[in-house]
């Protein structure tokens, strides 16, 4: 078993597509089943094509959600992710990690910052 990786709950990340790649700031959230990213910066980076269609359950309820296949780099490692796309626009980070991607090896300490 590979050693864990240890995150706060805001950490840099690096994602890539079309030959372009930007260093963002993500929000590492526990509560969310899937990961996502903004629309807008998926179609900055041209990220895609679309891989499949999630449920993203909420307490304002359901909601569909067209979801790419990309990879991301964290702390040095890259990982394997199923984004799906949202608008972001409203709130602070472009990027949410969830469940998905953290299962992949992470602990999450609240009091460590980026």
């Amino acid at each position: 078993m590979s050693e864990k990786v240890i995150i706060g709950l805001i950490e840099e990340v690096i994602i890539r597509g079309n030959g372009q790649e930007r260093i963002v700031r993500a929000r590492i959230d526990t509560g969310a089943a899937y990961s996502s990213v903004d629309t807008h910066l998926a179609a900055e980076l041209q990220l895609g094509p679309i891989a499949e269609v999630k449920t993203i359950k909420s307490a304002n309820g359901n909601r569909v959600r067209a979801a790419i296949r990309t990879e991301v780099e964290i702390k040095g490692k890259k990982y394997a992710a199923t984004l799906t796309l949202a608008d972001r626009s409203h709130m602070k980070y472009d990027i949410l990690i969830g469940r998905d991607v953290l299962m992949q090896g992470f602990l999450i300490d609240p009091k460590k910052e980026v």
